[in-house]
C-alpha cells in the first residue's frame, strides 16, 4: 500500500518497494497493540530488515489506529505521527517506548490531566529519545494551531491515518492487512513460530 511522503517514516522494516506489504494497526494505549508491537520488534523487524530473510521482499508499516474510545489515543497518535515526520529515523524507537509506557496514557491515568498537560508529557518522553532539534519540532507540531478547531500541525496527516483506516473497514486494534486484505488469522499472541510460517507460506524466496 501506498503512503503519503510526510508518513514515509511508517514503514518500519523493509524497502518501499517490496512487494508484499504488510499493514499494521496499532493503537498506543491497547496492550494487544503492545503486545503484538513487542513480537513485531524481536521477530519482523529482524528478518524484513537489511541481512533479513525478507529483505526486499517484504514492507511493514505500522498504521495508526485512533480509537476514539479510549481518551487520549488522538494525543499519542499526533505524537507518534510528528515524531515520523520530525525525526523518521527514530520512529520505532519512539513507538516501542510509547507502548512500553503507556499505562501513562491510560483513561485513569489522563482523567485529571488536560489536552496541553498530555502533549506536554509526550513532548518530553520524544525528547528522551530524539535528537535535540528534532524533538524542537515535535513539540511544535503537536502544539495548538491557533484558536477554534483550528488542530495542530499533523491533523491533516492524523485525519489521512483514519480514512485510510475506516475506508478499509478497521475497527480494532491490532488488526493486519497482508498486501491490502485482512489476514485474520494474524493474532497478538503470535511469536517466531507463526511469523515464521506465515511469511514462509506466503512469500516466494
Amino acid at each position: 500500500m501506498a503512503l503519503q511522503p510526510s508518513l514515509r517514516g511508517l514503514v518500519i522494516a523493509g524497502t518501499l518497494d517490496s512487494p508484499h506489504t504488510l499493514d499494521i494497526f496499532l493503537d498506543y494505549v491497547c496492550p494487544f497493540s503492545a503486545k503484538i508491537a513487542r513480537a513485531m520488534d524481536s521477530v519482523l523487524v529482524p528478518l524484513l530488515g537489511p541481512g533479513g530473510k525478507y529483505h526486499g521482499k517484504v514492507k511493514a508499516i505500522f498504521r495508526p489506529q485512533v480509537q476514539p474510545w479510549h481518551a487520549s489515543s488522538t494525543y499519542v497518535h499526533e505524537a507518534g505521527i510528528a515524531v515520523a515526520r520530525a525525526s523518521p529515523e527514530s520512529f520505532w524507537a519512539f513507538s516501542l517506548e510509547l507502548f512500553r509506557r503507556q499505562e501513562e496514557y491510560f483513561d485513569s491515568a489522563v482523567e485529571k490531566k488536560t489536552p496541553s498537560q498530555i502533549r506536554s508529557s509526550l513532548a518530553s518522553l520524544a525528547a528522551g529519545i530524539l535528537p535535540p532539534k528534532a524533538a524542537l519540532v515535535v513539540a511544535d507540531l503537536i502544539a495548538l494551531a491557533g484558536p477554534g478547531n483550528g488542530g495542530t500541525a499533523v491533523s491533516n496527516d492524523l485525519k489521512y491515518t483514519i480514512k485510510f483506516a475506516r475506508q478499509n473497514g478497521i475497527h480494532v486494534s491490532p488488526t493486519v492487512l497482508w498486501d491490502g486484505l485482512i489476514a485474520n488469522e494474524i493474532s497478538s499472541s503470535w511469536a517466531e513460530k507463526e511469523w515464521t510460517e506465515f511469511l514462509t507460506a506466503k512469500v516466494a524466496l
